[in-house]
């Protein structure tokens, strides 16, 4: 594959995955079941402070970039897009889904949700444009430490969590399912969907 195209494809998987990110927070909020970590901290935000979810998701990605620091991380064009696209891709999908009635559709709707962001971290991390900011902080310690991709990204999600559900963040069953489950699925997944140049130390383990 010619140069310019393989970079073109990389660019449509990197937004792709950014889009999909967002929207699939937006899903797994509108279920109702408990949200993903990030999504617990930024509505203990909410509540605390009375900003919209997509200010906040950009103000908190400015930093989270503060610890890529220590962890000797550098940003990328994935990076400054992350910070920037991914909150307005949630308020979409939060203009755009539906709560559920039934219990049944709130189920479905959380486990898409779930599948979709471990998916869209697997596009936008394998375009090898640098990882976001929350992201890069499973990279940095895996490339830093050699901690499995899958281990950094719980211990990330289990902090954030209790930070959220300190600031008021709502806590539910599908929240934990979710601190358990996204690091093997984004790991899964950056495996699959990897065609830039990164390579993390762990991606198999």
């Amino acid at each position: 594959m010619p140069q310019s195209l393989h970079t073109v494809r990389r660019l449509v998987q990197l937004l792709t995955g950014l889009f999909l990110f967002g929207f699939a927070a937006a899903m797994m909020l509108k279920a109702s079941l408990g949200v993903d970590p990030w999504t617990v901290f930024a509505e203990g935000l909410h509540v605390t402070w009375g900003w919209s979810f997509g200010w906040i998701v950009v103000i908190s990605s400015g930093v989270v970039l503060l610890f890529w620091i220590p962890l000797r991380q550098r940003p990328g064009l994935g990076t400054v897009l992350n910070a920037l696209l991914v909150g307005p891709s949630m308020e979409i999908g939060l203009a755009l889904v539906d709560v559920p009635d039934l219990l049944v559709h709130k189920i479905v709707l959380f486990a898409a949700g779930l599948l979709m962001m471990g998916i869209a971290s697997g596009f936008y991390i394998g375009a090898g444009f640098g990882p976001g900011p929350r992201d890069g902080l499973m990279v940095g310690i895996n490339a830093r430490y050699g901690w499995p991709l899958w281990a950094a990204r719980t211990t990330v999600e289990v902090i954030v969590l209790s930070i959220g559900w300190f600031l008021g963040g709502t806590v539910g069953v599908g929240t934990v399912i979710f601190a358990l489950m996204i690091g093997p699925l984004a790991q899964r997944a950056i495996k699959v969907y990897r065609i830039g140049p990164y390579s993390p130390k762990a991606i198999g383990t």
